[in-house]
């Protein structure tokens, strides 16, 4: 299986125009010196990702994929911008090197950074790390905390609070999806409809507004030494009621009991594992956050990553990715609609 923190060969689908680059890094940034080869880092169903690799080190540029709404969460300029702002504040970020809003350069705007060292707890390399369920209890654990080192930042003293406008969040990201899982809609789903009918009827108080990641999972952590060491793909970041990062983060907390696709897209079935009533719990003891709405916010985070499948699905239906991973997305759509629709009937996370 291949490891998809290990850069590979470039993907036929995804054209590089190495030379172009060469001469924009030349002139922008000369001080990382010539790259004398780029690589793919295969996973993702996003933005693409490249390794360039110079004498010195390494480096990782950042572009939409092919057939994108840039202006969604495809936005390389605001996660630059977000990287910016946290450096200083916040030390598990890349260090932002460059920005490129020249399309002629790699066919879309694209930007630059460090690399950070460490590994990605996944599914494909999670047997080859030496792991026991005490160490998977202080993973998931120490995922639950750095969430929350994220919220307890000062949104003022950072210049965060410029991402977002918090007032009236939950409503407009309700909306939003909505409008996106239309825009993108290729089947009829009958419990999407029934999804968009509960979580419209059922908004909650919103809490205190915080930075928001906006797609917190162990796909986009870094771990060294048993703890964060780094925290990837800004590009969704802005501010508002930090009860919908905790939802995100339980959406993609598959557990054993998920059936099989909780071992295929995700480590958090394994022994020792947090459970997801854990996460809601340990996060709000380390927080003082009252968690007791959470089910409007697992719900949504469900319903939001079947709508961001489906936009994904449609890209490739379209013709814009040949990717053969995301022509297999429906199944994965309905089962999260159903797996949304069960927790609304049983009470359960």
């Amino acid at each position: 299986m291949t490891n998809l923190d290990d850069p590979q060969p470039l993907h036929p689908g995804h054209p590089f125009d190495l030379a172009a680059l060469r001469l924009f890094l030349q002139k922008n940034a000369p001080g990382i010196g010539e790259i004398q080869k780029v690589l793919q880092f295969p996973g993702g169903y996003s933005n693409l990702t490249y390794c360039l690799q110079t004498a010195e080190r390494d480096y990782v540029l950042r572009r939409p994929p092919q057939g994108a709404n840039i202006r969604s969460g495809h936005d390389m300029a605001r996660e630059f911008r977000v990287l910016s702002l946290l450096r200083g504040h916040y030390a598990q970020v890349p260090e932002p090197i460059l920005y490129c809003e020249d399309a002629s350069i790699l066919g879309a705007p694209f930007f630059l950074m460090e690399r950070i060292p460490g590994h990605i707890l996944r599914p494909s390399n999670v047997a080859n790390l030496t792991h026991t369920p005490e160490s998977m209890t202080q993973l998931s654990t120490a995922l639950v905390d750095n969430l929350v080192s994220l919220h307890a930042l000062n949104l003022e003293t950072t210049g965060l609070l410029q991402l977002g406008r918090p007032e009236g969040y939950v409503e407009r990201q309700v909306e939003g999806w909505t409008k996106r899982y239309r825009a993108a809609e290729t089947d009829a789903i009958p419990a999407m409809n029934a999804l968009i009918v509960w979580i419209a009827d059922h908004l909650p108080v919103s809490s205190e507004p915080t930075l928001l990641h906006n797609d917190y999972k162990f796909d986009n952590v870094v771990f060294a030494n048993m703890q964060v060491s780094g925290v990837l793909d800004w590009e969704m970041a802005t501010v508002g009621d930090p009860l919908m990062d905790v939802g995100t983060m339980l959406a993609y907390w598959l557990q054993a009991d998920d059936g099989p696709s909780a071992f295929y897209y995700n480590v958090t079935h394994l022994q020792g594992m947090l459970s997801r009533q854990q996460v809601a719990d340990h996060y709000a003891r380390q927080s003082g956050r009252y968690l007791s709405g959470i089910m409007f916010y697992y719900v949504f985070g469900l319903f939001k990553n079947a709508v961001i499948a489906q936009q994904i699905y449609a890209r490739w239906k379209q013709g814009h990715s040949q990717d053969p991973r995301f022509g297999k997305l429906l199944p994965l759509i309905l089962e999260l609609a159903e797996k949304a629709e069960r927790a609304i009937v049983t009470g359960r996370l």
